[in-house]
């Protein structure tokens, strides 16, 4: 069959929210960006629709009746469900943000925000997993280093004894982008931007958090990385098996 003319199909959104007015105004400004959308004012609903249906990303508020955002954002990633996620926080909630990103969420937009700007998110988000730098192996799509394998088409990390972690689509952004640059130091406005498409905020910590999430899986030793290195007044640099490892004072 050939599918080269057959329409593309939409992107799927569940919305969760416990503002009915905000759901509303979410799910018509989207539809009108062609988006497919589902609305749910809790994780009770939310679950429902996600046991049925398939959706490509989940905009997930923090302050729900019940179970909230973050507690739903850590059971999804804990029962291996790694559909991306954009968490919707108070303004001004720097450690709600950070907490959000450290259970897994993919970006995060404070209350109250203009609808292009989450629409500029969701796009970002939704690009990530098409990042597959296939160059850095034989294999394509793959690459090894100190025994482990990352499969970039399946966003998959396979530890020397055979167990196999899923990427959330924050944590395979941020990896792709410094293994695609080996011994290159790349500053957190460098991997925010060409993770997330914009620039750095003050308070943003979102990079150091992905960083650290990854090195708890790939390090023998996270507090003292072979791989993911932080290089002073620089940024972070992948160093590969073959290259000498450098001095870091700033590692955490």
């Amino acid at each position: 069959m050939n599918t080269e003319y057959l329409p593309k199909r939409p992107r799927r959104l569940l919305v969760v929210d416990d503002d009915t007015r905000a759901r509303e105004l979410l799910q018509r400004y989207l539809q009108e960006q062609e988006f497919e959308v589902r609305t749910a004012p809790d994780s009770k609903q939310m679950d429902k629709y996600l046991q049925r249906e398939h959706f490509d990303l989940l905009i997930l508020d923090l302050m729900l009746p019940g179970e909230d955002g973050l507690s739903i954002c850590r059971r999804l990633r804990a029962h291996g469900n790694n559909i991306p996620i954009i968490m919707l926080t108070a303004k001004g909630g720097d450690i709600d943000r950070i907490l959000g990103l450290e259970m897994g969420a993919d970006d995060y937009l404070p209350k109250p925000f203009n609808p292009r700007e989450l629409y500029a998110r969701i796009q970002a988000v939704l690009r990530r997993p098409s990042r597959q730098p296939g160059h850095l192996s034989e294999a394509p799509g793959k690459m090894t280093f100190g025994g482990m394998e990352v499969d970039f088409s399946a966003r998959t990390l396979t530890k020397p004894d055979g167990k196999v972690y899923s990427l959330t689509t924050g944590e395979f952004a941020v990896f792709a982008a410094l293994l695609q640059n080996p011994r290159q130091p790349l500053s957190r406005d460098q991997l925010m931007t060409l993770t997330r498409g914009r620039e750095q905020g003050p308070f943003d910590r979102a990079i150091d958090v992905q960083i650290s999430r990854l090195r708890k899986l790939v390090e023998p030793n996270s507090a003292q990385p072979r791989y993911l290195q932080t290089i002073w007044g620089l940024g972070y640099m992948f160093v590969p098996d073959d290259a000498e490892v450098t001095e870091a004072p700033e590692n955490r």
